[in-house]
């Protein structure tokens, strides 16, 4: 098989997804009704069909070789061509030096700005907005560790001014950005990971907020990024926190390109842990 080849579809899960018209599913198989001739997303608000009636295919394209039509209610074709508009859009954001506004990104994949944010949200599970400050957070972070100064490290990172900077850097960086560049110096850092479908997840938090949330990190990578801080394991609590807040969060569209989905994932915890302190 093939990088591009459709991956097996597991039939119980496929009808358990189709059953509970889960919107995850829609773009990885389109469900034919052999009594209707007609083919559907999983989230299709449709009556359910008897199972022994229902066919599973892994894209639209299989199931009208087979001879069936979409679905006009659903509109199971608008799939692919809406996850081409969010990967679209995640590059643009991703080349930026400054976030596009809503209507203009929208514009360019060709939408309409209400409906794209709301697209855009379903298939990461975050809004374009906080993708973008996700992005320029990652930018500030490299920026700190490689620039001369915070002034400098700021205007590379894609900020307008210092305000906007300073006010982040308390839930973005857990502390001044001063002592970020100076390896956490006088900070006490607790740190904990969770396993995550998109792999072991690190949070490293101080008592003012996040420092670190990454994926594949473990203590080691802490001692070098903060060498002048104070490093110790999190408590249990901790780790049951994060662990929970994985749980709860929706994971983005398996199809979109994995360092994307990472970017979303970890917005979407990072803004949870912050609204649950």
């Amino acid at each position: 098989m093939n990088a591009h080849s459709p991956l097996p579809i597991d039939e119980d899960a496929a009808w358990d997804a189709f059953a509970r018209r889960d919107r995850s599913a829609d773009g990885q198989f389109v469900v034919a009704v052999e009594t209707t001739g007609i083919y559907c997303r999983p989230s299709c608000a449709a009556r359910r069909p008897r199972r022994d009636h229902v066919r599973f295919h892994a894209s639209a394209e299989g199931a009208r070789a087979a001879g069936f039509r979409a679905c006009l209610r659903c509109q199971p074709d608008a799939v692919a061509r809406d996850r081409q508009a969010v990967a679209a859009a995640i590059a643009i954001l991703e080349a930026a030096d400054e976030a596009p506004p809503l209507a203009d990104l929208a514009a360019r994949v060709g939408y309409a700005a209400h409906h794209f944010h709301r697209l855009f949200k379903r298939a990461t599970g975050v809004t374009p907005a906080a993708y973008a400050r996700a992005l320029r957070a990652g930018r500030a972070e490299r920026a700190l560790a490689g620039e001369s100064s915070v002034t400098r490290a700021l205007y590379e990172a894609g900020y307008a001014g210092p305000s906007r900077f300073y006010a982040d850097s308390e839930q973005r960086l857990g502390m001044a950005p001063g002592r970020w560049r100076r390896g956490g110096e006088g900070e006490t850092i607790e740190w904990c990971i969770a396993a995550s479908p998109l792999g072991p997840l690190l949070i490293a938090a101080t008592a003012r907020g996040l420092a670190r949330i990454a994926f594949g990190e473990d203590a080691g990578r802490l001692e070098a990024l903060f060498p002048a801080a104070t490093l110790r394991p999190a408590n249990v609590a901790a780790g049951d926190r994060l662990a929970d807040l994985i749980a709860a969060t929706p994971l983005p569209d398996p199809l979109l390109a994995e360092p994307a989905r990472r970017t979303a994932f970890i917005e979407a915890v990072s803004r949870a842990w912050r609204t649950t302190a």
